[in-house]
């Protein structure tokens, strides 16, 4: 295991629950969820980095990336918008996860505009997946994104913090 990915899990109390919060050793954000989705989070990495491609660990002390993730809950949105991420994903997966980057916050946009912003109009339920396996969730704002009609479609972490989410984002048009 001396060439596996070493990754260390912070833990962080949120107003909407505990986040699991998991680095690398260069400090990059290559994963978070809530802790209740813990085994989700787990079959992502084994995913992305293979069964034997990675080591998680507790982290030994608090990581840098927590103190933007901390201010974003605080009300300073925009804290998250730098911060370092490295994820392993599909060419594409990877073309989706930098268009949500680019979804300010108090914004949304429908799945089918985002493929349309990637340049793939017919691609919007493959979008929809890519969306979906975005294994950086809030940093990375799959939350931003909705039904065509203006509805809350699906969170990996619930609609009820979806809707928290957008609403302390000061989108509560939809609410």
């Amino acid at each position: 295991m001396a060439d596996s990915l070493q990754l260390s899990v912070n833990r962080m109390e949120t107003p909407i629950g505990e986040l699991l919060i998991v680095a690398d050793a260069d400090g990059n954000l290559r994963a978070v969820d809530w802790t209740e989705h813990e085994v989700r989070m787990q079959r992502l990495l084994r995913l992305h980095y293979g069964e034997n491609g990675y080591r998680l660990q507790a982290a030994a002390r608090s990581n840098p990336l927590l103190e933007g993730i901390s201010r974003y809950f605080a009300g300073e949105l925009s804290a998250i918008d730098n911060l370092p991420v490295k994820t392993a994903g599909t060419s594409f997966q990877l073309e989706v996860w930098r268009a949500l980057r680019q979804i300010s916050a108090a914004t949304t946009i429908s799945y089918s505009a985002l493929a349309e912003r990637i340049g793939r109009p017919k691609a919007v339920r493959a979008v929809g997946l890519a969306n979906g396996s975005n294994p950086v969730g809030i940093v990375v704002p799959c939350h931003r994104v909705i039904g065509a009609n203006g509805s809350l479609t699906g969170y990996g972490g619930g609609i009820e913090r979806k809707r928290w989410l957008l609403r302390h984002e000061g989108r509560d048009t939809l609410l």
